[in-house]
């Protein structure tokens, strides 16, 4: 036995001394490269591992927005005017399933209405003022809602950043196509409008892309696209490391969305698709992002006296809140004013 076994490494020797010298290099060069890869596979899979946590747990976060109590209520608003303290809380149901909550003002019987869609982090409160006006000036019907995830204890936990946004869109257009006056007739004529800022603007213009019977859209700080505004939500609220964790944000949108409720709306393709529609494109230098992006989404529009632009605002209605008294009148008539005339019998 002791025998076949020196026979046999003799063998083994001598064969191995015949092997030429580049391909021994290249045999012990494959050898080293399968140490150093098992050696850090185990650290790649743990930082894909993390990041992917990181990711979608970024995002968690900020699909959950920190309620804060409303800006002022029609309750407090109605003290100031007689139009405000008309205002009604109405519920209504959402496509999903889930519930919807807004603010309505009733105009004329067979007006025009207009829904009013606040911006990411904000709520109907934003908007309540611009809604009482616009009804004072035009008589038309107003709603104002709660995006999901927004609004004090809000109805629905979290926000989709768009997707379902959207169709909570067309859900408020039916109820207020299914609003009736006294004697039972319909409250609203044929003709709708939608104004949205951020969010808002994705929600109103997923919706009119879905929805031919949206005759009027007024658009303020439109981004690219659901992913941007998650990026936005999360360098906002965490603002170290900002370009890193708003990417990491971007690529955990449909991980955590993976029931298929995250829709990454292209505006510049939807801006195609309602090229027939009466336009109103908003933008400021409060906000040179969202300023760059609603330029270009305006450039994929096409042109035409359907469409208006301001993109030199100061501020948008992105920040309009914080405006001096004189600016926000001054912002709001130029809304007023598109939709009285876009939505003009």
């Amino acid at each position: 036995m002791a025998y076949q076994k020196d026979l046999f490494t003799r063998s083994v020797r001598r064969a191995t001394s015949q092997v030429p010298p580049s391909r021994q290099f290249m045999y012990k060069l494959k050898r080293l490269l399968k140490s150093i890869f098992r050696l850090v596979l185990p650290i790649i899979i743990l930082v894909v591992v993390a990041c992917v946590s990181a990711s979608i747990w970024l995002v968690q976060k900020a699909s959950r927005v920190q309620p804060v109590p409303y800006l002022v209520t029609p309750a407090k608003y109605g003290l100031l005017s007689a139009r405000g303290a008309q205002v009604t809380e109405e519920k209504w149901t959402n496509k999903d399933g889930t519930s919807a909550r807004g603010w309505l003002l009733r105009g004329s019987d067979n007006a025009p209405a207009v829904i009013l869609l606040h911006k990411f982090g904000a709520d109907r409160s934003y908007e309540l003022d611009l809604g009482v006006k616009l009804n004072e000036a035009t008589n038309f019907t107003v709603l104002m809602p709660d995006l999901r995830g927004h609004g004090e204890s809000p109805v629905v936990d979290v926000s989709a950043f768009g997707g379902h946004e959207t169709d909570d869109t067309l859900s408020a257009v039916d109820f207020l196509r299914n609003l009736k006056t006294p004697d039972g007739v319909p409250l609203v004529g044929a003709k709708i409008g939608v104004y949205g800022v951020e969010l808002g603007s994705l929600a109103a213009l997923g919706a009119a892309v879905k929805d031919p019977s949206i005759s009027a859209v007024a658009l303020d700080s439109v981004p690219t696209d659901s992913t941007a505004v998650i990026a936005a939500a999360v360098e906002r609220r965490f603002p170290f490391g900002s370009s890193v964790t708003s990417e990491l944000a971007r690529l955990g949108a449909r991980l955590y969305f993976y029931k298929g409720s995250f829709e990454n709306l292209s505006t510049c393709d939807a801006g195609k698709a309602i090229g027939g529609r009466k336009i109103m494109l908003l933008s400021g230098f409060d906000v040179p992002e969202l300023q760059a992006s609603t330029t270009k989404f305006g450039h994929c529009i096409q042109s035409g006296p359907n469409v208006e632009t301001k993109y030199d605002l100061s501020p948008s209605g992105y920040n309009i809140i914080n405006a001096s008294l004189e600016k926000s009148q001054d912002y709001e008539q130029r809304v007023i004013d598109f939709f009285r005339l876009a939505l003009a019998s």
